[in-house]
C-alpha cells in the first residue's frame, strides 16, 4: 500500500493487494485478496471488492498515450471476483461507476464508460469504450456492448446478446439481432412505477416499435399525442440523441 494512498476509516484490506499512489478509498470499504487498485482511482464508502480484480488500470486503447486520467467508483458498490475496470482516456478523462452498482464476476468496463446508479452487470458482461448505461440498467450474463453504445435507464438486456445499437429506456431487449421485447414491466413495478406510467410507456413503444408507420413519424406521433410526462420526455430525448441508431 503506497504511503501516498488515502485510506478511510474502518477499512478491511486482505492479502497480496497493491494499492498505488494517489488512490482514495472511503470509509467502511472491504477489499479482498490479490487486487490491484491503480493510481488515479477513487472508491467511495461501504464498497465491497472481492478477489483478483484490476481497477483503474491503463486503457486497452492504442490511442492512449499515458495521459493522466481517472477512475471514480461511488458508494455501496459491490465488485465480484476478477472484474476489470480501465481508467479514462483523453476523450472523457474518466471512467465512472455510480452508487449501488453490482458488478458480478469477470465483468469488464472499458475506458471512458459511464455506469449509472443501481445498475447490475451479470457475470462476464462487457462494455466497450465510451459506453453509457443509465440508472437501474440490468445486463444479463455474457452481454457485450459495442463501443459508444448507450442503454437507457431501467432497461434489461437478456443474457448472451450483443448490443450494437442503442437500447432506449424502460424496455426489455433480446434476440439476435437485438430487438424490442416489451417494456420492463417487472423491473418498473419493483421500482414503484404506477400502472398509469407503465401503460403510457407501453403505448409509446407500441407506437415506435410495433406500429407500421416509419420511426420518424412514430416519434412525432409520440410527441404530439402522448402527455409530456417525465418518462415520455426521457424516451423522446434518448431516441433523438442516439448516434448509433436504435435497436
Amino acid at each position: 500500500v503506497s504511503p501516498k494512498a488515502e485510506l478511510g476509516q474502518n477499512l478491511s484490506v486482505g492479502a497480496y493487494n497493491v494499492i498505488e499512489e494517489g488512490v482514495k478509498i472511503g470509509d467502511g470499504t472491504f477489499i479482498g485478496n490479490n487486487n490491484t487498485i491503480c493510481e488515479g482511482t477513487t472508491i467511495g464508502s461501504n464498497c465491497t471488492i472481492y478477489h483478483n480484480c484490476s481497477i483503474g488500470e491503463a486503457p486497452q486503447d492504442l490511442k492512449y498515450s499515458g495521459e493522466k486520467t481517472i477512475t471514480v467508483i461511488g458508494n455501496n458498490v459491490i465488485i465480484r471476483e476478477s472484474v476489470t475496470i480501465n481508467r479514462g482516456t483523453i476523450a472523457y478523462g474518466k471512467t465512472v461507476i455510480g452508487n449501488n452498482v453490482l458488478l458480478m464476476a469477470c465483468a469488464h468496463i472499458a475506458h471512458d464508460c459511464l455506469v449509472g446508479e443501481n445498475t447490475t452487470m451479470a457475470n462476464v458482461s462487457t462494455l466497450g469504450g465510451h459506453v453509457q448505461l443509465g440508472e437501474c440498467v440490468n445486463l444479463g450474463g455474457g452481454v457485450m456492448v459495442h463501443q459508444f453504445g448507450k442503454i437507457g435507464s431501467h432497461a434489461f438486456v437478456g443474457g448472451g446478446y450483443r448490443v450494437v445499437q442503442d437500447v432506449p429506456p424502460f424496455i426489455i431487449a433480446a434476440g439476435e439481432p437485438l430487438r424490442f421485447g416489451g417494456i420492463n414491466k417487472i423491473g418498473l413495478q419493483r421500482r414503484g412505477f404506477s400502472d398509469e406510467k407503465r401503460a403510457l410507456i407501453k403505448k409509446a413503444y407500441r407506437t415506435y416499435f410495433v406500429s407500421k408507420i416509419n420511426r420518424t413519424d412514430a416519434l412525432n406521433k409520440i410527441k404530439s399525442e402522448l402527455p409530456a410526462t417525465d418518462e415520455i420526455k426521457e424516451i423522446v430525448q434518448f431516441i433523438e440523441n442516439s448516434e448509433r441508431g436504435i435497436i
